[in-house]
């Protein structure tokens, strides 16, 4: 029973990891398709369809080590309208948009309490809470959308941060945007396998904040 109860917590995990991964690239493609470049939707990616946006290596990895990485939205900068400068702030900005609103609407029927977090059995053998998989949906939008803030290649933070360089230093860290994103991964594997806690203690904080004004009730799982 608890390698069942275990294992449907995992299970919880990936729907909720799935749907706002899938909200937040489809809101990448419909943001580069408003601003002038269908380059994403004729690639396919203007989809809630999870698969759309799947890297195989990126999800092998989520699995294994729990680090990953979904599928990058392709975008043409140079047409989007604004400029590659302001164009791809606005691209980059709709994700974490897209995943705050997300986490305030499945959040609604959690605050009034008209999700049952008992488990409904399904065949009588596979308990499924309602309520825990809302939970995740609500918890995992919001770690994706503050963490997708944080100024650094290749985060949309970075892209939004860009904005309000100047169009030399613009060009410049467009570079060095490789080796930024090099020392990216290092950070995250030094996160992983170590206990810095660097980037916990800069997000944690605030999904834990914005859990309770959305929710107000503990979450009901273990963080």
């Amino acid at each position: 029973m608890l390698f069942l109860q275990l294992s449907m917590e995992m299970i919880y995990l990936i729907v909720g990891l799935l749907i706002a991964i899938s909200v937040h690239e489809c809101a990448h493609a419909w943001m580069a398709n408003k601003l002038g470049d269908p380059t994403a939707k004729e690639a396919g990616r203007l989809s809630l369809n999870p698969f759309a946006h799947l890297d195989p290596w990126g999800t092998l990895m989520l699995l294994v080590v729990g680090l990953g990485w979904g599928k990058p939205v392709p975008v043409d900068a140079d047409r989007l309208r604004y400029g590659p400068q302001k164009g791809m702030a606005l691209v980059g900005l709709a994700g974490p948009t897209a995943n705050f609103i997300m986490a305030s609407i499945v959040a609604i029927p959690l605050r009034l309490h008209r999700v049952p977090f008992e488990p409904s059995y399904i065949f009588d053998i596979i308990p499924i809470s309602f309520g825990e998989i809302l939970s995740w949906v609500v918890w995992i939008s919001l770690a994706l959308a503050l963490f997708n803030l944080i100024p650094f290649t290749p985060l949309d933070g970075s892209r939004i941060f860009a904005a309000f360089l100047p169009s030399r230093w613009f060009y410049i860290l467009a570079r060095y945007e490789r080796y930024a994103l090099i020392l990216f991964f290092v950070l995250i594997l030094l996160e992983r396998f170590t206990r810095l806690g660097i980037l916990s203690k800069i997000i944690f904080p605030p999904i834990e904040f914005l859990w309770w004004q959305l929710v107000d009730m503990a979450p009901p799982f273990f963080y």
